[in-house]
């Protein structure tokens, strides 16, 4: 973990230093160690020489102003994309947690990308800190954040939840773990891992499909993960941890929209804290959304059903930083 060099770095120091330090990156949100004129200028010199806080990062911003995508250039000249989500009363930032992405799901840019490495839990890290600083501009802050971008968390999971903890923090940036996401396409091991987990973060399951032929299609990693085995360790999660699971489903026009495909999906999301979030997909490939009127028809059918049911507001299609739409350019 990169706080860790930071530490080494300081082991010479009076031990109020590293305190010091916390609270410069992470409470102050610099990214001059020159700026911190509390410190001493060997230090800072030491610090600026050793331990950048500079992000490379290009922001893009949403026609209507609520959405604005991260092009974050990584050391070895690796692009990722984060985007930052405003909504009323708090700011969402969705990070990736790896760069491309291995699963290949046929909606997702990313996935179409390929995948090149993980990112590590400081790079994760970053991504948060440049929209806090952008934030703070305003006099607002990071309320929120949702592991949905670029990648599968739980094939990183020792970096993610490094980063999760830094992010926690109250030395760190204090989000509390109730206000951090994961999403997984479904990797069963990984839910079983979060599930012992004593951080109360949240998880959230791509489905996109209520039988497994056609999640097949969607999703290849379905071939090794069955609808009924991610079911039964959401399960195995919600009786050790007594907190709601977030199921995604993406509208595809004529894919997975239809009236039978919402009577099969009541089946399986009638259970206890199951909470089921409809997402119109955004154009990818050769997918479009499905039509406003065939979705609301889809969520009458699961409300009627007695299904727990969302809808999500699509942000940042027009800057391509919307959900799937992530790929790094």
């Amino acid at each position: 973990m990169k706080m860790k060099e930071l530490e080494q770095i300081l082991k010479n120091e009076p031990k109020y230093r590293l305190k010091q330090c916390y609270d410069a990156i992470f409470h102050d949100l610099i990214s001059d160690w020159q700026d911190v004129t509390s410190l001493p200028a060997i230090l800072r010199n030491k610090l600026s020489e050793k331990f950048s806080l500079n992000v490379e990062v290009t922001f893009f911003e949403s026609k209507n102003k609520k959405t604005v995508k991260a092009l974050v250039e990584l050391s070895d000249g690796i692009k990722i994309e984060a985007v930052l989500m405003k909504h009323k009363n708090r700011n969402t930032v969705c990070v990736s947690s790896q760069v491309g992405c291995a699963l290949g799901c046929t909606f997702c840019a990313t996935g179409k990308a390929g995948f090149k490495r993980d990112l590590s839990s400081w790079e994760i890290v970053l991504q948060v800190l440049a929209f806090a600083r952008l934030l703070k501009k305003d006099n607002k802050r990071v309320d929120n954040v949702v592991f949905m971008g670029m990648g599968e968390p739980f094939l990183n999971y020792k970096n993610v939840m490094e980063a999760i903890r830094v992010l926690n923090d109250d030395d760190g940036l204090n989000i509390g773990a109730r206000h951090i996401s994961i999403s997984t396409a479904g990797l069963v091991e990984g839910i079983e891992k979060l599930a012992n987990e004593e951080l109360q973060v949240n998880l959230a399951v791509s489905l996109h499909a209520p039988n497994d032929d056609l999640r097949k299609q969607l999703m290849p990693i379905s071939r090794k993960y069955l609808i009924d085995d991610i079911l039964v360790a959401v399960d195995v999660y919600i009786e050790k941890t007594g907190r709601k699971v977030m199921f995604e489903y993406l509208l595809i026009d004529g894919i997975n929209d239809e009236n039978r495909h919402a009577q099969a999906l009541a089946k399986l999301m009638r259970r206890r804290l199951y909470v089921l979030n409809l997402i119109p997909c955004n154009p990818v490939g050769q997918y479009r959304p499905s039509p406003s009127i065939k979705v609301e028809k889809f969520k009458n059918i699961l409300e009627k059903k007695g299904v727990s049911v969302t809808q999500r507001y699509r942000f940042g299609q027009d800057i391509k930083g919307a959900c799937g739409q992530l790929a790094g350019e």
